[in-house]
């Protein structure tokens, strides 16, 4: 009886075994991904927004994912909504200090109609800038004591209305207290203690009577290094002891710095 073995290799004609020849298979597929890959390299090799989105978009079919379509920032990986994209496609800025101003100025919107509703309207000034809203607490008197940092009834109605608005809001506040120009009177050794005493209650309240969270808030004194008005007059003193509520906006340096062009600055109350 033959018994014949399993596993060993063919035989020719000669009785010689014959070369196993499958790993070329394999080889020959290897080298043409590879050749692939090279022709994508070089083809994209100079810098092109069309063939590079054209590449991203294959690639993210390939996997599964959806189009990454027009308006890609390939700079930053980030998607541009096609509103914000010139006919170039390049990010429009304008647009987007536009967009912020529009959210500023309903911000504003909010806070004048809550104080209006309590006859508060003229006891502040808005302000849009590139920083954000400014929120100017008018008249010193009006929120604080001759020579105190304790906030007066009136000036709790004014941030009671102010403060329901700030909460529902993700920006950042600071409260910055102004001096006039006069010298600092007993218990106060300067403007800095007077100044930075009426922010920090400012602040204070927004935190604990409203609810605003704390991380958001901070308290700075300029003493009487930012007047706003020049002079002694009964007047221009009272317009520099002053308390400013800024509601910073969220975006970047580049497009708050557009923001002062599309408002003018805008005052209003």
């Amino acid at each position: 009886m033959t018994v014949v073995r399993r596993g060993r290799r063919a035989l020719d004609d000669d009785g010689h075994d014959e070369p196993d020849e499958r790993w070329a298979v394999s080889y020959a597929d290897m080298v043409t991904v590879l050749m692939c890959l090279f022709i994508v390299m070089f083809a994209v090799s100079t810098i092109d927004k069309g063939k590079f989105e054209q590449l991203a978009n294959s690639l993210a079919a390939g996997f599964g994912q959806e189009d990454t379509g027009k308006g890609a920032d390939t700079t930053e990986g980030l998607v541009i909504p096609p509103e914000m994209v010139d006919e170039n496609g390049v990010e429009d800025l304008t647009e987007r200090a536009a967009v912020e101003y529009e959210s500023l100025e309903e911000l504003r919107d909010q806070m004048y109609n809550a104080l209006a509703a309590q006859g508060l309207q003229d006891t502040v000034a808005f302000v849009i800038d590139e920083r954000g809203l400014k929120v100017g607490l008018v008249g010193a008197e009006t929120f604080f004591d001759n020579n105190s940092t304790d906030l007066t009834p009136k000036a709790d109605a004014v941030l009671n209305a102010i403060g329901d608005v700030l909460v529902g809001v993700d920006n950042e506040v600071s409260v910055e207290g102004h001096a006039d120009h006069r010298v600092a009177a007993t218990p106060f050794a300067t403007n800095w203690e007077l100044s930075g005493g009426r922010a920090t209650q400012v602040a204070r309240f927004l935190v604990e009577h409203e609810g605003v969270a704390g991380p958001r808030v901070r308290a700075t004194s300029f003493s009487d290094t930012r007047p706003v008005v020049q002079g002694d007059t009964i007047e221009a003193l009272a317009s520099n002891r002053r308390v400013d509520i800024v509601v910073e906006s969220t975006e970047e340096e580049r497009v708050r710095a557009l923001i002062p062009a599309l408002s003018g600055a805008a005052v209003k109350g």
